[in-house]
């Protein structure tokens, strides 16, 4: 037997082709994997775009109060998997209908093919910069592709492989920024840091700083019920991807803010989301921390881009590994395209006006209408509750072309102080439950069993016909 057949059987066994599962991880497990996951350089530059703008004090607060309210959507979502089994796309199949859910999943999967060359271009930068300092030997785009290499082989083993290497990451890297954390405010008081003079003409205000740090939830929340379903319990996967993405993005944008704020105070120039300006003050040490961090994330975006494809369409049998190598391969390629760096706060954007409303809708439509409760239709090909009309709910789809629109229009054409993100989340909640009201009248009360039970049911009753 062949290690590619070896593998595909492994991979299959630990059912991460297109069925529902039922989870066995643990809440310690859980929190881990999610801890990494926002331990990454995206998220650390993402902090040094607020400093000196805006307060030092100010931005901790920002980033703390907009990483909560974020990771209630983000967890929010993610009960929905440990409840059903279903990774995030799969699931909106309840709200979109069957065929409806290929939109969201198409703009997913372009969203995490772009997250993955961003981050695979920055672990490349980091790379570089530590053989360039042993050796002299630079070049980013060789270092990138090397790493986003790395990143498909881990990817290729599925939720097990990420489970197995995010803890050993997330242990490194915490390590690694509790270091950085200690030089920095061993060298100047936090007094000092509070005491940064503002930009005169500052780009970013509280209010936009808040939307972009939800925003971050938002990008990562298509990912939250692609592992959360691995949970034992709901309660494990509530709790594990809540502490565990709390505490990491919170320690990821400090550290980044805390970061360009040491450099600001050494008189050097804030230049925003430019990893060598904060790697120089600190070494290669805190390169190895970016390095690491993004191995850890970029393993866990690969993942996510391939079972989006695989579970894009009940009923069909498209196989884990294939479509791993195929998207891998992709994301290779891509992560030599390093022109995509300089519009990351754009792609940032972009993501949350784009998904905050389909996370709006699928909250309203699960919890509301549906009553906790998807039944075993949402796994047909063809017909049943979610076929709505030739397989769309155009109502569904419509209160999502608004949100979206109202989240880019907010943005960039009438920006609000508060950002646009939280008014684009309300309308859109607000306008779907009022179309779909009457929907709710004939969803059955009760729990649902969970659908890798029903899925075992059906073959079981399969086999002995």
């Amino acid at each position: 037997m062949s290690l590619y057949t070896r593998l595909e059987r492994r991979l299959e066994e630990q059912s991460d082709d297109a069925r529902p599962v039922r989870g066995a991880y643990s809440l310690g497990r859980i929190l881990m994997i999610w801890l990494a996951a926002n331990l990454v350089v995206t998220t650390l530059l993402t902090g040094t775009l607020f400093v000196p703008d805006i307060p030092y004090g100010l931005v901790i607060a920002l980033i703390i109060g907009g990483t909560v309210l974020g990771a209630a959507v983000l967890v929010t979502i993610g009960a929905i998997g440990s409840r059903t089994g279903l990774p995030t796309m799969a699931l909106t199949r309840g709200p979109f209908g069957t065929r409806g859910s290929l939109l969201p999943v198409a703009a997913n999967i372009t969203i995490l093919m772009g997250w993955s060359w961003v981050q695979a271009m920055l672990a490349g930068i980091a790379l570089d910069y530590i053989v360039a300092s042993v050796t002299g030997f630079s070049s980013p785009v060789i270092f990138a592709v090397i790493c986003q290499t790395i990143v498909v082989i881990l990817a290729i083993f599925g939720h097990a492989g990420v489970a197995r290497v995010e803890p050993w990451f997330a242990a490194v890297i915490l390590a690694i920024a509790a270091y950085i954390f200690v030089v920095a405010f061993s060298t100047f008081s936090p007094a000092d840091f509070a005491g940064i003079t503002p930009t005169v003409e500052p780009f970013y205000s509280p209010g936009l700083a808040f939307d972009v740090v939800l925003a971050t939830a938002i990008s990562w929340t298509v990912l939250s019920a692609d592992f959360n379903r691995f949970a034992s319990s709901t309660r494990a996967g509530v709790i594990g991807s809540g502490v565990g993405y709390t505490l990491s993005t919170v320690i990821s944008m400090s550290l980044g803010a805390t970061a360009i704020g040491y450099v600001v105070l050494q008189g050097g120039d804030a230049i925003p989301f430019d990893q060598v300006t904060i790697i120089e003050p600190f070494g290669a040490l805190f390169a190895v921390a970016i390095f690491l961090s993004v191995m850890a994330t970029n393993t866990m975006v690969v993942y996510g881009m391939v079972t989006s494809v695989v579970n894009a369409l009940p009923g069909k049998r498209v196989k884990f590994l294939p479509t791993a190598i195929v998207v891998g391969v992709i994301s290779i390629i891509g992560s030599t395209f390093f022109g995509l760096l300089a519009q990351f706060t754009t792609f940032l954007v972009t993501i949350s006006a784009l998904f905050a409303p389909v996370f709006a809708i699928m909250i309203v439509d699960y919890y509301i209408v549906a009553r906790r409760r998807y039944d075993a239709d949402i796994l047909k090909t063809t017909g049943g509750r979610y076929w709505f009309t030739g397989g769309v709910n155009w109502l569904a789809v419509g209160v999502w072309v608004i949100g979206a629109v109202s989240a880019y229009v907010w943005a960039y054409v009438w920006p609000l102080p508060f950002g646009a993100t939280i008014p684009a989340f309300l309308l859109t909640f607000v306008l779907y439950l009022a179309v779909s009201w009457p929907r709710r009248a004939k969803a059955p009360f009760g729990e649902s069993k969970h659908l890798a039970d029903v899925g075992q049911e059906s073959a079981e009753r399969a086999a002995a016909s």
